[in-house]
């Protein structure tokens, strides 16, 4: 059989097909072997391989052997079922990468947003167990500035004066700061601060319209809300509490591909994050 032919595998009962030459991707595989007829257990029946093992874990096999990652779903819990059948497949870099759980697992990560309303201004601070997911929602709100004269904290028209954006306060690399609404300054000017989220395109100045499309877009990115609370009853403060569950960065190999490797991999951590 030339590695450009299609084979076709029936594990478990659950058919797949698939290039030889992916099975063939570890040469001292068994599932190489068998491709070359050298592992007398797998048979041929009715043009298909017969192998009598786990079909559904068969199908992670199927996805390290065209990717070289391991990427399972958060809420995968056999990783001692699916090493077994690494190994009974000889393909023990799977193996090790599987070994190394403490890795794979998905974490739970926790976020909370404090929120205080002070006469015609609305104070935000966000922290996150996770900086990349502080850094990203970093990126998609933005604060405008601008000044305006003779209009209160209700308006809903901005400034005609072109409004300039500032930059997020950040204490560090797990929070974030900033504020909206109406502060006054002199004569009958006002400062006046709008937020804007992505994708919504509005430029808010009233808190609770920021908090509540604030926390719309974390529920939308997966988070889920846990608890309320009143941090300060005096200052209006109030915690909003949310997890989730962050899929860990998949794992990758190295194979050496040259002529007659033997298709020992090195494990690698893979720099794209597979999902939330």
């Amino acid at each position: 059989m030339s590695s450009r032919e299609v084979v076709v595998l029936s594990v478990g009962g659950v058919r797949f097909v698939t290039r030889a030459s992916t099975l063939q991707r570890f040469p001292e595989s068994r599932l190489a072997r068998m491709v070359s007829d050298d592992d007398r257990e797998f048979k041929l029946v009715n043009g298909e391989f017969f192998v009598d093992r786990d079909g559904a874990l068969f199908s992670y096999i199927m996805d390290f052997l065209r990717t070289l990652q391991v990427s399972l779903p958060t809420d995968f819990s056999d990783y001692q079922r699916l090493q077994r059948e690494a190994e009974f497949y000889g393909l023990y870099s799977l193996a090790n990468l599987l070994s190394q759980e403490h890795l794979l697992k998905p974490r739970l990560e926790i976020l909370e947003v404090r929120f205080s309303l002070q006469e015609m201004q609305a104070f935000f601070r966000i922290f996150g167990s996770c900086s990349t997911t502080i850094e990203a929602l970093a990126e998609q709100i933005t604060v405008f500035t601008g000044q305006q004269s003779g209009q209160g904290w209700n308006s809903p028209f901005p400034s005609q004066k072109p409004l300039v954006p500032l930059p997020l306060e950040r204490p560090s690399h797990h929070d974030m700061c900033f504020l909206c609404g109406t502060e006054y300054s002199a004569g009958d000017q006002f400062m006046t601060r709008y937020v804007s989220i992505k994708p919504d395109k509005r430029k808010l100045i009233n808190g609770t319209n920021v908090l509540g499309l604030l926390l719309d877009t974390l529920l939308k990115d997966g988070f889920r809300l846990i608890s309320t609370r009143t941090v300060a009853s005096e200052e209006k403060a109030e915690c909003y509490t949310f997890e989730r569950m962050k899929r860990a960065a998949g794992l990758a190999i190295m194979v050496n591909q040259t002529p007659g490797s033997s298709g020992v991999a090195q494990a690698r951590r893979s720099q794209v994050q597979k999902g939330k």
